[in-house]
């Protein structure tokens, strides 16, 4: 009877311990859900710029100021010019960027008056004319302020070198009393178109709104120094020398109003996606069900005889 009951009893407990391996191999898991990929992209950009110039000097000189007490530059401007600019960039991180731009400066006619007065009284007066050009090559380094809405600030600086160039001057003069001009040794003259490189430096400040992923407008005011220029020896205007020396153009400035557009390379390469992970596959594991033995049979005991004695 006690047999009975334990092979009852383990029977039971095989069988729980059976399903419960059966539940566990066909338990399916959560489903897997990967992180949005992550595209990466160039840090190149190409820009392009637009823009016009209001510039300035900061006064001028010529050797034949000498001859006077005192030369007052009554007016010395330009007027406004266009600019035109190509670049190539490179994003540091999402706050620093840096560039490398050339940029021609068109044309501004230039208009001044110089009125000197004489030792022991009098005075003379030149008017000049003329224009100027540059060819302006920049390195320039900007911080982006933030984006709030797809719109950039941004604040910057930059150096470099500028080619500036005078051409078609010519000076004017009106003398009073007999006596000789300014620039001029008392005689129009003109001078040649000239080109002089000059160290430059500019600011920056404006504002860049994302278009796209790979395309930014941008609009800003810049400020530029553009160094000194000069013109050739001043000649009179029937081709003799008046004893004159060239122009010189000192501090030449511009407050310059862009706009342009930045482009980034990766517009021309092919997208790639960091490969989400890999969900992990549980597979079932299957135990083999155990074997049973049979219970051993045994033989009925042998019935004793007995024998009687007599």
């Amino acid at each position: 009877m006690s047999s009975a009951r334990f092979a009852f009893g383990a029977t039971v407990v095989l069988t729980v311990l059976a399903s419960t391996r059966v539940f566990a191999a066909d338990y399916t898991p959560p489903p897997y859900i990967p992180p949005p990929p992550v595209e990466e992209f160039s840090a190149w950009y190409l820009r392009g710029d637009i823009g016009f110039s209001n510039q300035g000097v900061g006064s001028l000189f010529n050797s034949n100021y000498s001859n006077f007490t005192s030369v007052t530059n009554v007016d010395r401007g330009f007027d406004a010019a266009p600019l035109f600019g190509i670049g190539v960039g490179y994003y540091f991180n999402d706050w620093l960027r840096f560039d490398v731009t050339g940029e021609y400066r068109a044309k501004a006619n230039f208009h001044g008056f110089d009125v000197g007065a004489r030792p022991g009284g009098g005075f003379s007066d030149d008017r000049y004319t003329g224009s100027k050009s540059e060819w302006t090559f920049m390195f320039n380094g900007y911080v982006d302020l933030g984006t709030w809405y797809n719109f950039t600030p941004f604040v910057g600086a930059g150096v470099g070198i500028s080619r500036n160039t005078i051409s078609n001057f010519g000076d004017f003069s009106t003398c009073v009393n007999s006596l000789s001009c300014a620039g001029s040794g008392g005689s129009d003259a003109s001078g040649g178109e000239n080109s002089k490189w000059s160290f430059a430096w500019a600011l920056h400040a404006g504002v860049g709104y994302k278009v796209t992923k790979n395309l930014t407008l941008e609009l800003a005011y810049r400020y530029i120094n553009l160094g000194n220029a000069q013109t050739q020896p001043l000649v009179a205007f029937d081709g003799t020398t008046c004893g004159c020396h060239p122009m010189e153009f000192h501090n030449l400035y511009s407050h310059d109003i862009k706009l342009g557009l930045r482009f980034n390379l990766d517009g021309f390469v092919e997208h790639h996606y960091a490969p989400p992970p890999q969900p992990i596959v549980y597979q079932p594991v299957y135990q083999p069900q155990p074997v049973y033995q049979p219970q051993p049979t045994y033989p009925p005991a042998p019935t004793p005889v007995y024998r009687s004695r007599g």
